[in-house]
């Protein structure tokens, strides 16, 4: 199983546990494997060159594969020829975070806010053309709002400056922000997601507060290379769908701020078409570039 991220994240997080659940549903052993590095090209790389005989998957987040294709044309493979879809593990709605010091308590108090503040509201990303800048740029357009963008490596390292009130918000999984939510340091405004979250039951969804155009998920999937048999992918989507089922994991699931999902592997497939071709239309319409 490789993971397209260093250890630590909710990707690695969701590899491990399908790893974990993989191994007990086939008695085998199933290694975890990261290959972090060039925005997750490596590791796509490695899988899109190995034998599709069903023994190395790889899980990513849909992001590196339906957004990427669109900022960087020296790709040197397809996402969506070159892989062939196994299993849709989970999806992770955006929710809209702001440090706790800033005079806002709703997603309209902040709309004010902003407008009344034009060109001096910051907000963090996990990098050009990363799912966390998109959807922060898609919101500010949809609120009619001048907002500043300030890109990280990664949400993490954003994230202090977030708690500080250097950036004035952003857009993240809930398990990103989930310490910094409990703790009190950030409040969450709105998630992107069509039904409140399990573990943020008193937050609204971004319909539920005033912007209802305004749905963000980031979802996390498993690969395996191009001409993969359908029979191993057929077999591989079932275990992994007894992974999920398990209460055990469905609860930490949600816990981590992430909705299972599971389904077969030709609906996952068609997932993977629709998210190309939305993502290429909010890239197009963001005028966003590779620097």
């Amino acid at each position: 199983m490789v993971v397209d991220t260093s250890p630590g994240g909710l990707t690695d997080i969701l590899g491990r546990m399908a790893a974990e659940g993989l191994a007990r549903e086939l008695g085998r052993q199933v290694v975890v494997e990261n290959r972090a590095g060039a925005s997750g090209n490596m590791a796509i790389e490695y899988v899109v060159k190995s034998p599709p005989d069903g023994y190395t998957l790889m899980i990513c987040a849909g992001g590196n594969l339906v957004i990427k294709p669109f900022l960087d044309h020296s790709l040197v493979f397809d996402p969506l020829s070159d892989l062939t879809p196994v299993f849709n593990v989970a999806e992770a709605p955006h929710i809209l975070v702001v440090p706790a010091a800033l005079p806002v308590k709703d997603l309209a108090g902040f709309i004010a806010y902003a407008k009344a503040n034009p060109g001096k509201i910051y907000y963090g990303s996990a990098g050009i053309g990363s799912p966390p800048h998109l959807a922060a740029d898609q919101f500010a357009r949809l609120a009619g709002l001048q907002l500043v963008h300030v890109p990280y490596k990664g949400v993490g390292p954003a994230l202090p400056d977030l708690v500080a009130g250097r950036l004035q918000i952003m857009s993240m999984s809930y398990g990103s922000a989930r310490p910094h939510l409990k703790s009190g340091a950030l409040k969450a405004l709105a998630a992107g997601s069509k039904r409140r979250l399990a573990g943020l039951p008193e937050v609204p969804t971004a319909a539920e507060a005033g912007l209802p155009a305004w749905e963000m998920s980031a979802w996390f999937g498993i690969f395996a290379p191009r001409d993969t048999n359908q029979e191993i992918v057929r077999v591989l989507n079932e275990k992994l769908q007894a992974v999920i089922e398990d209460p055990r994991a469905r609860q930490r699931l949600l816990e981590i701020g992430a909705e299972p999902l599971g389904g077969p592997a030709p609906a996952f497939a068609e997932r993977v078409r629709a998210d190309y071709r939305f993502w290429g239309q909010v890239v197009r319409e963001s005028g966003i570039k590779l620097e």
